[in-house]
């Protein structure tokens, strides 16, 4: 495989819009945050820049005036050496710069021009509010706006900032009735991204004072969304920069190579919400898994396989997954799931891949699902949290990755139950892998859960912590469980088992189900066991699964607490 940083470099040349001795612009993708969230992962475009100006010999010295969401694409200008500094400062402090930007949003019906003004609250719990008239904490906010082109419903507006606000655009377009497209704060119109990028600033230049007007064009996907493409295998170029989008937008994932936090399996491209329809890829260490949901991707495979392949990987594997409700498929099945890879070499089975650190075992090529479940990793984090001293029972347990976690936050005990015996083995393998000098703590149950809730139930056993996680559809020889009213009974059974002050992480993928009805099947399962809950918290998916915006995700995760 060609190396990580070759392939997701420190910063790519092309985004440099304009470079001097003083200042430089440059075209910043949608994804990839100004400053960073967590000091520890600095994947911000900032330190990305920083070391790319190193790497060519250069100061790496960035004075910052400039800000934009991180969801947000488009201009971005630093100083270049210290004393433009002022200059910048004092141009973007008293707005004589000019910051315009293109929004896409759904159902503008006002004039083809207009001036915007609402005053507008502080930024609070990561939001922004349109402030009652009289409110004297607010500030003016002033857009002014130009439609520049129309198709249906859809508008593209040209918005010049007057004010500088915080989500000013995002806030004051949702306030008159058109939010910008994919932005899930402000809105719910689903796009493949959030439909707004900084086209142009207009600015003098810090030193010899001359004018400068700084532009990037909007990528392919704001005309695409704008014509209604709702599948874009046919375009090249459109299906490229949704491609790069995917990639930066998961920079800091694949560049985290410590050998603490190394994490080298993760989600890619994550279907719609990447604005690939019916695909959905993964990364495996040098490898990717690519999984054809809908027929028009399928249509597209050898495109889109050569297209994945060009990005120096060392192979490329396939899973075709028919979508149906209520059908158990032969998950094994070459056709469904070619055993080699379409593209490159074979990987050699089972791979070791790494996720926070710790290692499991995958294997690419046997069958549908290989061995781990990448969408889990934030939850796979928070049972080694919580696992400390801890008597764990993982139920529906796979191959008993949540069990290494636990093991590797030093769990007391670790009960994995399966009615697999097939995959009980391989987690055994990973549990000797991840945690060898913890693997005694680890007891396997190959049987029916249900069967084994009661007989656990009878012993009076207590745990500290219950991970459940089940399929969307489970047939054994003793039960049957499908996801929706059977979660109902399914968590009355657990809940006797926990003990008081304990916790029970419950996950469900099945996308049919919303989030407001798991709730409820929980909260009615808790008062069927006559068992009081402490807190019920709903836990969020990882980065790298994103949903459209007012969609929700495939996964949800509750973390129900008993009352001491």
């Amino acid at each position: 495989m060609a190396s990580r940083s070759s392939i997701w470099p420190d910063f790519r040349e092309e985004w440099i819009l304009h470079e001097d001795a003083d200042l430089i612009a440059i075209d910043k993708p949608a994804g990839v945050s100004v400053e960073a969230a967590d000091p520890a992962y600095p994947d911000d475009i900032v330190t990305r820049l920083s070391r790319h100006l190193a790497a060519r010999g250069d100061d790496p010295y960035l004075g910052i005036h400039q800000r934009l969401d991180r969801d947000t694409s488009g201009v971005l200008v630093y100083a270049r050496r210290k004393s433009a500094n002022a200059s910048l400062a004092a141009q973007f402090e008293k707005r004589t710069t000019k910051k315009t930007y293109i929004a896409g949003v759904v159902g503008y019906d006002g004039p083809q021009e207009q001036v915007l003004r609402h005053r507008l609250l502080p930024l609070t719990r990561g939001r922004v509010e349109v402030a009652a008239r009289n409110d004297s904490r607010a500030k003016d906010a002033e857009t002014r706006i130009r439609v520049v082109r129309t198709d249906g419903d859809r508008t593209l507006l040209m918005c010049e900032l007057v004010t500088g606000r915080t989500h000013q655009i995002r806030v004051q377009l949702a306030a008159i009735g058109s939010p910008v497209a994919g932005d899930a704060l402000y809105g719910d119109v689903g796009a493949p991204r959030m439909l707004l990028h900084a086209e142009e600033i207009a600015l003098a230049h810090p030193m010899s004072g001359t004018a400068l007007k700084l532009r990037a064009k909007a990528p392919p996907s704001f005309n695409a969304w704008l014509s209604g493409v709702s599948a874009p295998w046919h375009d090249a170029r459109l299906v490229s920069s949704l491609l790069r989008d995917a990639l930066e937008a998961r920079w800091g994932l694949a560049r985290r190579d410590t050998a603490k936090e190394r994490t080298n399996a993760f989600r890619l491209i994550n279907e719609d919400a990447d604005g690939l329809p019916g695909l959905a890829v993964d990364v495996y260490g040098d490898h990717l898994v690519a999984h054809f949901y809908s027929d028009e991707a399928l249509e597209n495979r050898e495109s889109i396989l050569d297209l994945l392949d060009a990005r120096g990987v060392d192979g490329v594997y396939a899973k075709f997954r028919p979508r149906q409700a209520n059908v158990v498929i032969d998950t094994r099945r070459t056709e469904l799931a070619p055993a080699k890879p379409l593209r490159g070499i074979p990987v050699a089975e089972p791979v070791t891949i790494y996720e926070n650190g710790i290692p499991y075992l995958a294997r690419l090529g046997d069958g549908l699902s290989t061995g781990i479940f990448l969408d889990q990793r934030d939850n796979r984090l928070r049972v080694r949290e919580w696992a400390r001293d801890a008597r764990v029972l993982n139920l529906f347990s796979y191959t008993c990755a949540f069990s290494s976690a636990a093991l590797l936050g030093d769990a007391k005990h670790v009960v994995s139950v399966d009615a697999s015996a097939d995959t009980l083995a391989w987690g055994k393998e990973n549990v000797a892998l991840a945690a060898p000098e913890r693997a005694s703590r680890h007891e396997v149950i190959d049987a029916d859960v249900f069967e084994t809730l009661e007989r656990l139930e009878r012993a009076r056993a207590k745990f500290d912590l219950v991970i459940v996680d089940p399929p969307t559809y489970s047939t054994t020889k003793a039960s049957r469980f499908a996801s929706g009213k059977d979660w109902r009974s399914l968590i009355e059974m657990i809940l006797p088992l926990v003990a008081p002050g304990g916790r029970v992480l419950a996950c469900s993928n099945d996308r049919r189900m919303l989030h407001i009805k798991f709730r409820r099947l929980l909260h009615e399962g808790a008062r069927d066991a006559r068992v009081e809950l402490a807190q019920m918290k709903d836990l969020h998916t990882p980065r790298d699964y994103p949903t459209l915006a007012g969609a929700e995700s495939h996964l949800k995760s509750i973390l129900l607490a008993r009352a001491p």
